[in-house]
């Protein structure tokens, strides 16, 4: 066997008894508790804007775009930014790598690819941080609620003509508005590609956890998920993206477009 082929069949086979391991799940669960309670995920900037994720889901993202390529990455909540950055970072580094493949000149502020933010309320100082950041020929932005039907008609405009489309659904946590944004924005995921879906831990977390927030065990974007799941057999969970993260947000919420 080819030496690399060997080293990825040895990890995938790690990654796997991950999977079965329930003391190492059961530590990673109460690390992964700890650290929400202690706001360890407000400590990451990503090209200088804060990036609210774990390291781990950081990682699983450059991971998924690389390997899927995709030339759209559809994004609902905002906040500070650093998400967009992420996403429309990776996509310049696609740019990149193409051009140095195919041998041509690359114009950094010119790009095929693009990002597109949703959220309900762009604050003015996190707008023109993002519009002037270095990324931001690779953004555009909508303001207004993902699931708002004239919102969602917009965003399916703007997707027109891109050949392989990502999405990744971070916004308001309770399981009537992720469901809703599933049903508007998941179809536009194309085959081989994600639909990710963040914050699927709040089902995991003790009841009450999140007290200052409407959603709750029972009500969360992992409900919201399987009952997605239940009637669109054209998604799976990809259980090999959270069996080797440990620690993350989305555990289930890594759905793989057939």
């Amino acid at each position: 066997m080819d030496p690399i082929e060997q080293f990825r069949s040895e990890r995938a086979a790690t990654v796997d008894g991950y999977g079965r391991d329930g003391e190492f799940q059961a530590l990673s669960d109460q690390w992964r508790e700890a650290s929400m309670a202690k706001r360890y995920v407000y400590n990451f900037d990503w090209l200088g804007r804060p990036i609210i994720q774990y390291p781990q889901d950081i990682v699983a993202m450059q991971e998924l775009i690389w390997s899927t390529r995709p030339d759209l990455v559809i994004e609902t909540g905002i906040a500070h930014g650093g998400s967009l950055i992420l996403s429309a970072s990776l996509l310049a580094m696609l740019d990149m790598c193409d051009a140095i493949e195919a041998g041509v000149s690359l114009d950094p502020s010119q790009s095929k690819r693009k990002v597109i933010g949703i959220d309900i309320d762009i604050r003015a100082h996190n707008r023109a941080a993002i519009e002037s950041h270095p990324m931001a020929s690779r953004i555009q932005m909508f303001q207004g609620s993902a699931i708002d039907p004239e919102i969602v008609a917009q965003v399916r405009e703007a997707s027109a003509g891109y050949k392989r489309v990502m999405v990744c659904l971070d916004s308001m946590h309770t399981h009537a508005h992720v469901l809703a944004e599933l049903k508007a924005y998941a179809p536009l995921v194309t085959p081989g590609c994600y639909c990710v879906v963040f914050d699927t831990l709040v089902e995991d977390l003790p009841a009450g956890f999140f007290e200052d927030r409407p959603w709750d065990v029972g009500d969360n974007p992992k409900t919201a998920v399987h009952s997605y799941l239940q009637s669109h057999p054209e998604f799976e969970i990809d259980t090999s993206v959270h069996n080797k993260l440990m620690v993350t947000v989305a555990p289930d919420g890594f759905l793989k477009r057939l």
